[in-house]
Formats: C-alpha cells, structure tokens, sequence
C-alpha cells in the first residue's frame, strides 16, 4: 500500500470505530425512562396534547454547477486516470487543470473521491479542494473539505461521469484491493453515495474470534450468552437491543454492539444477523436461514459506506446487502433475487428488558471470545451531528431525532416519533396507525400487525430513515 495512505488509515479508523472509554451510556432515544411507566393510568392523551415535534435545520448548498451530457472528451478521461494514478504516487498538475476546464460539474464525483484519501493540508488536498471549488463554484468548508464537497454533491444530486465506476475502483482499490469483487458492475448501487468508513474489510471465516490484523469492524459470531442472573454484570439502567424469537429473548448490549457492528447468531432455532449502524443508530436483525441454493450466509462489515449506512457484505457470495433494507444489491445474491424478513429490535434499559423477558438471555461480558469492553466506546462523537455526509436531510424533524421506522401492511413506510409514542404510551394511551399497533415493551417500543405478528420494526436516526424512505409518513404530524 502507497505510504501516503497508511498514515490516514490509521487516523480515520480510530474516528470511525471510536472505541475510545468512557463511564456513561445516555439514554436518550428510548421510548421512555425505566421510571417512567405507570401501568395504572388508563387516561389515554390525544396527539393533540403533545408538543410540537421539534424541527431541523434547512441548509442552503447554493445552485448546483452545470455539466455536459453524453461521453466525456478523451483528453479528460485520459488526464483523470493520470490524476487518479498520480495523486497516489504524490504528485498532480495539468490534470486538474484539464478537469477543471472541460466545465463539467459531474466530474467533481471524482474529485471528492480523491478528497477522501487526502484529507488536511498536503499538496494534493489543498490542489483537490480548490478544483473542486473552480469548477463547481461552491464555497466548501476549510475543516472537512471532502466531506462538504460531498454534502454538497449529495444535495445538487449530480449525475456521475461515464465510467466513474471504473474511476471510484481504481481509488479505492488503492487502498483495499479485497474490496475488488464488492464493485459489481451489474450492483444495484448508487456508487456516487458510497464512501470510505476508515477501516477496512472483513473477511474472517465464520467463527473466527481474532481481531482483523489489518484493521476492521469484527463481527461477533455466536456469542455466548448467559440467564439474565447472570447478566448482573450490566447495569440495568444502561441500553440494550432486544430481539425475541419464537418466544426465545435474547438481549444485545450497545456497548458490545458498538464495537462489533454484527453479530451472527442462532435464536428461537433460527439463524439471524443483526448489525447496527452506529452512524444510523439502528440496530436491525434479519433471518438468514431461508436461502435455497446457497450456503448458510455469513454478515460482514466491509468498511464501505453508503450515505453514511454501513455497508455490510454476505461473505460466501460477496454479495452487498443493504443493511437497512435487508435486500441484496450486488453479486449472486441480486442476482437471485434476495430479500432478507426483518425481525423487530426493541431498543431498551436492560432492566426493564429483563422485567418484560424474565427468562431472556444476554450476551455474555466478554462476547465468550476473552475480550473486555468499554462501558462507552463511542463516547460523544455523534454529539454534534452526523459525521459523514449525508447531503441535503428532510427537515421535519432533527436529524438524529429517534423514530421507529416501520412498512405497513399496504407499503406505506411510516417513522414513529420515538418521544411522542412514549409519551402517550406511558400514560395508558394506544397508537394504532393503519394495520399497525405501536406498544411499550421494556423501555422501548413494538409493533405488531392486525393478526399479532411481528412487523420488523427498528429505531433509527431520522436522518437514516427518511433518506431511505422518501415518502414516509411522520407519526403522529402526518395522522390529525
């Protein structure tokens, strides 16, 4: 690997695993405080009772830059593979100049590309940064220059160049030439929204409980877990993401969960992965024993990232599966057709998780794999806002305002507003949207179908939600 690169591999991983200590795990998000339930109240609230939902902020990334149509000029392919190969091998020059003049505002998609590798005040950053302005003509911020040239080039929603798949491979594989089978020219893939998450993939053989030499999210494969006695050594009031399975609970502690992102695992008799997106917020769970034709599928973080989703992997096939969608995007998987049920994540206090499920089990302290963890690997890095571009938000709520993301029985994609539903919930009130039935269970919520089945659901940051879903309804705002 080029030494240009390593030195911002190794700056970027510590920022995007954040596993750095810390004492406490905020509670913010679930659906109401372990003391907040009074299970006599039968005064119901009306959606009218509840505050205003809070608001987010619109920001103006100014008009998008012009750009041609059809194939681009062999003197510009010729001079951005010449850049592309020698910003890697530190030096540039007439390239940029050649980008920059043919006036195209779709090549900036390249220009941010490189940007991501070369970050701060080097040569090549400056030399990229200022292209990018010359020939967009956005004002981008000084601080993180690939990540607002980025935002920006989300919100204009530019088209990419002709072969900028090609171009984004050759970048990226600089870096990690394991990605190579990941870039599927048949994917079903927005390659413009895919970035760089800082570390790199994961590749370990199912079961494998060593840490990635190179620099990975590992995945957790079938844990150990102990009877909730034995889960005393998790303190009741921090977080845990629930799932029950044929009657069997099983609970998975947020800090564990940061520092692993996935875990395969077998529950109720069912094989299951559930990652969790930390940018996201949303902690997920599908059935992975469904296949035909196709080995037992084994969930992988790959480092990538989509609109700030993680992007996690099948490893047998390397297949892309979207992580909030469940549905396959590339390889054999796509190919056939692959769609993975969703199962429900109730995000919870333990304490409260074990009151509803005495007989639940919990992962156990050291992931049966001898590892320690700290309480809050994440600390406050999320404090701010969104850490990795995601363009242009739907301004209804905050961006990480918590919503319970959920499709009803005719479609409709529908965000719970986490805060409100709790508070009705907790005074004795019901919620009933369409075919759905929104309950409190521990500390946080579920929802349940006409029938009682489970509808899948699973909180998320806002921000999350709604870009995957455009046209979702907003609970209560959307229902009088």
């Amino acid at each position: 690997m080029n030494r240009r690169v390593v030195p911002l591999i190794a700056a970027i991983t510590l920022v995007a695993s954040a596993c750095s200590s810390g004492d406490e795990v905020s509670n913010d998000g679930l659906a109401v405080t372990p003391d907040a339930v009074d299970a006599t109240s039968s005064e119901a609230l009306d959606t009218a009772d509840l505050d205003p939902l809070p608001q987010g902020e619109e920001i103006d990334f100014g008009p998008a830059p012009a750009f041609q149509e059809g194939d681009l000029d062999p003197e510009v392919v010729e001079a951005t593979n010449r850049l592309i190969s020698g910003l890697f091998g530190g030096r540039f020059g007439v390239e940029i100049e050649t980008i920059v003049d043919s006036g195209d505002g779709r090549l900036a998609w390249i220009l941010a590309d490189l940007l991501r590798f070369f970050q701060g005040s080097d040569a090549s950053s400056l030399g990229l940064a200022a292209a990018f302005e010359d020939l967009t003509g956005a004002d981008i911020d000084d601080g993180s220059p690939w990540s607002s040239a980025t935002n920006h080039l989300i919100a204009w929603d530019l088209p990419a160049p002709p072969g900028y798949l090609d171009f984004k491979r050759e970048i990226f594989l600089t870096v990690e030439r394991r990605w190579d089978p990941l870039f599927d020219a048949d994917a079903d893939i927005d390659w413009r929204h895919v970035s760089w998450g800082g570390v790199l993939i994961d590749e370990r053989p199912l079961g494998n409980p060593d840490p990635c030499s190179r620099g990975c999210i590992p995945a957790l494969d079938d844990p150990a877990v102990t009877d909730a006695d034995g889960g005393d050594w998790f303190p009741d009031e921090r977080v845990v993401f629930g799932v029950v399975v044929d009657g069997e609970a099983r609970a998975y502690p947020k800090n564990i969960m940061e520092v692993h992102e996935m875990i395969n695992d077998d529950l109720g008799g069912r094989r299951i992965a559930v990652p969790y997106c930390t940018l996201c917020g949303s902690a997920q769970a599908y059935y992975t024993d469904t296949l035909e034709g196709f080995e037992q599928p084994v969930f992988r973080t790959s480092g990538l990232l989509i609109r700030s989703n993680k992007m996690m992997f099948e490893l047998n096939t390397r297949s892309f599966v979207d992580t909030f969608l469940g549905n396959a995007t590339s390889g054999p998987l796509l190919q056939a057709g692959v769609q993975f049920e969703q199962i429900s994540v109730i995000t919870s206090t333990w304490g409260d998780w074990k009151l509803a499920h005495p007989n639940t089990t919990i992962v156990a302290e050291d992931g049966g794999i001898g590892r320690s963890y700290p309480d809050d690997p994440l600390g406050d890095r999320d404090a701010n806002g969104p850490i990795f571009p995601i363009g242009d938000v739907d301004v209804r709520l905050p961006a990480q305002e918590q919503v319970l993301g959920l499709i009803t029985g005719s479609g409709t994609p529908i965000a719970v507003h986490v805060a409100s539903a709790g508070e009705i919930l907790a005074s004795g009130g019901t919620i009933e949207v369409e075919d759905l039935t929104i309950q409190l269970e521990g500390a946080g919520l579920r929802a349940t179908r006409t029938d009682g089945t489970d509808a899948g659901g699973h909180q998320a940051f806002w921000f999350a939600w709604s870009q995957f879903h455009t046209d979702t309804l907003l609970w209560p705002e959307d229902f009088g």
